[in-house]
């Protein structure tokens, strides 16, 4: 063999080397970008589920008067000051106008049940800061919410027990994935 082509070879071995050592460097020293989600530790608001019937809703309990206070202070600059007329969609009011021509699907008049109200609020709002409010704050601003177009009434509190038996508009207005017993 040319002593041209040893030399290439053990350049390339040479570089090889480098490259894997410093690519095993790089990987001790990154952010680990890219780690599957089972490989992180445990995240709790990953495993949130609320079943209709109430099932996965946290202790606390909340009121109308209470959530009428978090409301003004954390929803009411993009749902506007009583959940209708903001920026983002009315939450309340058209309470059996999904048979009209112009059906208005706010959470009150469309959604089938509260524990969904509960859901979600805790999931998602307010929307820069989901997961920030308390199990007490999302039961009061469930309840005021559902106070507004009198699905329950004002002083009723709402908690894990009471939550799953508010009654919905639209309760009946759609299937249920939920499998009966025979």
């Amino acid at each position: 063999m040319s002593t041209n082509k040893l030399l290439l070879i053990l350049f390339i071995i040479a570089t090889l080397a480098f490259s894997t050592s410093q690519a095993n460097d790089d990987l001790k020293n990154s952010p680990k970008l890219g780690v599957a989600a089972d490989e992180l530790s445990p995240q709790p608001q990953w495993n949130l589920s609320i079943a209709p019937d109430g099932k996965g809703l946290p202790a606390g309990s909340g009121t109308a008067a209470q959530g009428a206070k978090i409301f003004a202070n954390q929803c009411a600059a993009c749902h506007g000051p009583e959940g209708i007329g903001g920026a983002a969609e009315p939450l309340v009011g058209e309470v059996g106008s999904l048979t009209d021509d112009y059906p208005e699907k706010t959470v009150n008049s469309y959604w089938p049940y509260a524990t969904t109200l509960f859901d979600y609020i805790r999931r998602s709002m307010p929307i820069q800061a989901p997961f920030s409010l308390s199990a007490d704050e999302v039961y009061a601003l469930s309840a005021y919410i559902l106070s507004q177009d009198d699905i329950i009434a004002t002083d009723a509190v709402m908690n894990a027990d009471t939550l799953p038996k508010v009654e919905m508009p639209n309760r009946d207005g759609f299937i249920s994935i939920y499998q009966q017993k025979p």
